[in-house]
């Protein structure tokens, strides 16, 4: 059964107009489909095999985003069970946020944590980065952790659902094998944090 995602060579003169293709990594023609306030589509016309076919792809690209493990003084965890529409669920998270246009990660990591738990940090330390579907989409996820917190108003933007939870890492770590945690970038966020942390150490 013939592929849908790939065209074969074509008379574009016996075709309607197309928009015009904007610049794509690796030369790769692209056209912007959507743009959104948060993102934008482009179906991407790939180069395949040497008869001149081309698979279509379209990627969503993302500012990126942050995600932050805040630790309390006394050790707790503390995130937040987010309404999340997409999947109709509520689901349990560090929390996160996306990049402003030029914004500095660490100094997002900071607002978000502000903005969401209603805590400030004295320290913000990051622990690394991942891509959070690299199967169809350009998002790039930092990742942070937070000590030295002091309790702030919390700021939510309209139309946000949340509550702040807390966790001890025992109950978080038993919560991720169980399978009641369900968000990846708290998964990835986790590793990162337990295989950098010092021995026995919160934070």
């Amino acid at each position: 059964m013939p592929d849908p995602q790939v065209e074969k060579p074509r008379d574009c003169a016996a075709h309607a107009p197309v928009p015009a293709p904007v610049a794509a990594p690796g030369g790769v023609a692209a056209e912007t489909t959507h743009t959104g306030p948060v993102f934008r589509v482009e179906r991407m016309r790939v180069p395949v095999g040497s008869a001149g076919e081309t698979r279509i792809k379209d990627v969503v690209r993302h500012p990126g985003a942050v995600t932050v493990i805040a630790v309390r003084d006394d050790g707790m965890l503390i995130l937040v069970r987010n309404r999340r529409v997409a999947v109709d669920r509520w689901l349990v998270e560090f929390c996160a946020g996306k990049l402003e246009r030029g914004e500095d990660p660490a100094a997002a990591a900071a607002r978000e944590l502000e903005e969401e738990t209603g805590y400030s940090a004295a320290r913000i330390e990051g622990l690394g980065a991942f891509f959070t579907s690299p199967g169809f989409t350009d998002e790039i996820m930092h990742v942070f952790v937070a000590t030295g917190l002091t309790p702030v108003p919390q700021r939510l933007e309209p139309g946000e659902e949340l509550e702040v939870v807390e966790y001890t890492e025992p109950a978080l770590r038993a919560a991720i094998a169980s399978g009641a945690i369900l968000d990846g970038k708290t998964l990835g966020a986790y590793l990162l944090w337990s295989m950098k942390r010092p021995a026995g150490g919160a934070a």
